[in-house]
């Protein structure tokens, strides 16, 4: 992990949107955190019931909502506008999302209770991790994939198209279209046949 040239006058919300490390206590980042926790919320404690209520507050917190998804809440982001999600796309209870990078979810994906999508990555040298130093890698879901409950997927990881990938497993790197995975860290069980 490079640390910043001293010279460098980009914000810290600059860097993180660059994809560079940023100080994470940053004001403007807060800003934006705030926003999302607020929306969240909002979406969290509405009717269970009143679907269009839902659609709005997802389309004003996300980057991206597409035509026929649904997330169950509750459900918990770290910014929100970094998430795009497909359409026909369907989100169990409790996605926990943190998007300081880019989460780009495709079309008629299935996404099941409990999972993680996570895209920070922190230094290993303590020093740097303390002063709350660090950086984010996007995760890109491809379309027609299926997230079993409970899976974790790291930061920089894409997953290829009609992918499934079962509950309980850990997304450490890239898996390609057509297969099942498993594990911890996932690893591709068989191919898939259409």
């Amino acid at each position: 992990m490079t640390f910043p040239d001293p010279s460098d006058q980009r914000t810290m919300r600059e860097r993180m949107l660059a994809g560079d490390l940023y100080l994470a206590d940053d004001p403007q980042i807060a800003a934006d955190s705030e926003r999302a926790m607020s929306l969240s919320h909002r979406l969290n404690t509405l009717d269970p019931n009143d679907g269009t209520a839902r659609r709005e507050v997802l389309t004003e917190l996300l980057g991206a909502f597409g035509e026929g998804s649904d997330i169950r809440p509750p459900f918990r982001c770290d910014l929100g506008y970094r998430t795009t999600i497909g359409a026909r796309v369907f989100v169990n209870f409790n996605l926990v999302c943190l998007d300081v990078a880019p989460v780009t979810i495709g079309d008629d994906v299935l996404i099941g209770p409990n999972v993680q999508l996570l895209t920070p990555t922190h230094p290993v040298e303590p020093g740097p991790r303390r002063d709350k130093w660090e950086a984010a890698q996007p995760i890109t879901i491809g379309d027609n994939v299926w997230l079993g409950g409970g899976v974790t997927v790291c930061p920089g990881v894409t997953i290829g198209e009609n992918t499934v990938v079962g509950a309980g497993s850990v997304v450490t790197r890239d898996l390609p279209a057509n297969v099942v995975a498993v594990g911890n860290p996932a690893r591709v069980l068989r191919h898939i046949d259409e």
